[in-house]
């Protein structure tokens, strides 16, 4: 959580320029009336303790600073190290008052703050702080910052407890601050007392007929989910692309739809993205094709594949030219999908696909082209049912009329207790198909033999 700079350096004028005021500078008046003027209305009813005025002393020694420090916009480290020097000193020799060291803390802690010295920032704010005479304003406003210091060092504790003291002293209270208390609680896993803190700041900026900022809704979001609330988050992240539109929220949304188990939503917020060009790694692009292939839409499916190789998103491995290649082959696409899944076979060291591509072929009457694929698969291995590989090998050579080359093949098929009974069957018909033939070509018939090249 980063404290504003600019932010800082206009309070710690203002809070130079209300010191001056005590000797009655004619400049000092004039610009602290007009920096004061719009906190004039806010603080008009709160009651305040007369202050101390400015020794000459300290009053000249200040005005040296003030100086020193408008003499560059965004003072440089040196410059700002020799401020340390001088502020450090100031406390015994001029600016004695609770008052008057209360301006002195102040300025240290910007001085430190600005040096990137953020624990001897704090300890100087609250050094201020505790100063009896401390301008009540700046006191309120320095704990807001102090709280910001603590959670750059992720002292979440110290962090809502400046937050909460805060929120006590402070007549205006703003939603960014308190969604900061908000944060604290949830980093110190008080998440119930976050959760409400945040909701409320929602509910009254929504009433109020204002937009609330991204990152309030982004941590009830987070506060949700965690609590498995997953309708309310699907509702945060519609408002979310609502008014902040993110590619992560899309994600996000498709995300909660698959947990809900609302699959033709997640499929319509995943292709949205796509539609949107913000499908950006493989996963995303396969989560869709497969989401297609979820509701029976296998043409979608090997369309968005053909899209994600083509973008160079989706990697043509053996893998993913399968799963294209079977989402032709659902949608009857089968010219389609042999060329793909023979890609895929190549590059596959399994036999999986080449027995898949050998069915393929096989359906298509590509008969030689299914005995080479069988072959293939066979040899290769990796075949949760070989079987099955081998009554397609069979088939295909029995439609090449190569019946004592299918022969072997059935009988192998046949060691598959659940396929035996079909491995069996074919065998019957090989052995009488094969001695008829036989006989056939003895008697001077003009019989084909085996068509297998």
């Amino acid at each position: 959580m980063a404290v504003g700079h600019g932010g800082l350096w206009q309070s710690i004028r203002m809070a130079l320029l209300l010191l001056l005021l005590g000797q009655g500078s004619q400049v000092a008046t004039a610009v602290a009336a007009e920096e004061a003027s719009a906190d004039k209305q806010k603080y008009a009813k709160v009651k305040t303790r007369q202050r101390q005025a400015v020794g000459q002393v300290c009053a000249a020694k200040l005005e040296n600073i003030q100086a020193l420090l408008q003499a560059e916009s965004s003072p440089q480290p040196e410059r700002l190290k020799q401020l340390v020097t001088t502020l450090r000193a100031l406390p015994d020799s001029g600016c004695s008052s609770s008052s008057e060291k209360s301006q002195v803390y102040n300025l240290l802690g910007y001085s430190y703050y600005s040096l990137e010295q953020y624990a001897l920032a704090i300890d100087s704010y609250l050094a201020m702080i505790a100063e009896p005479d401390v301008d009540e304003r700046q006191k309120t406003a320095t704990r807001y910052t102090v709280a910001q210091l603590y959670f750059m060092g992720e002292d979440y504790d110290q962090a809502a407890r400046q937050l909460e003291l805060w929120q006590a002293e402070a007549t205006v209270v703003s939603g960014d601050g308190r969604v900061l208390l908000a944060q604290a609680y949830y980093q110190l896993n008080r998440k119930s007392e976050s959760l409400k803190l945040v909701n409320a700041v929602v509910d009254e900026t929504l009433t109020a007929g204002r937009l609330p900022k991204e990152g309030w809704w982004s941590l009830q979001r987070v506060l949700y989910y965690e609590r498995q609330d997953y309708p309310r988050v699907v509702a945060i992240l519609k408002q979310l692309l609502s008014h902040y539109p993110r590619p992560g929220y899309w994600q996000q949304l498709g995300g909660l739809y698959g947990q809900l188990e609302r699959r033709g939503d997640q499929l319509a917020v995943t292709d949205l993205q796509r539609l949107q060009k913000q499908l950006s790694s493989e996963r995303q692009w396969l989560s869709l094709a497969y989401l297609y292939l979820g509701e029976e839409v296998p043409f979608r499916a090997a369309r968005v594949l053909e899209q994600g190789m083509a973008a160079g998103e989706v990697e043509a491995s053996a893998k993913n030219l399968e799963t294209l290649g079977s989402a032709w082959l659902q949608a009857r696409e089968t010219r389609r999908a042999l060329p793909v899944l023979q890609r895929a076979a190549n590059l596959s060291d399994s036999g999986a696909i080449a027995a898949r591509l050998a069915s393929a072929y096989l359906d298509v009457d590509d008969n030689s082209a299914a005995v080479r694929e069988a072959r293939s698969a066979l040899r290769k291995g990796g075949l949760s049912r070989p079987g099955l590989t081998q009554l397609t090998l069979g088939a295909a050579l029995v439609n090449l009329q190569c019946y004592r080359q299918a022969e072997p093949v059935f009988r192998q098929a046949a060691e598959d207790e659940k396929l035996r009974n079909s491995a069996e069957q074919w065998l019957r018909y090989v052995r009488g198909e094969g001695a008829r033939r036989e006989k056939l070509l003895e008697s001077g018939a003009d019989l084909a033999g085996c068509q297998l090249g």
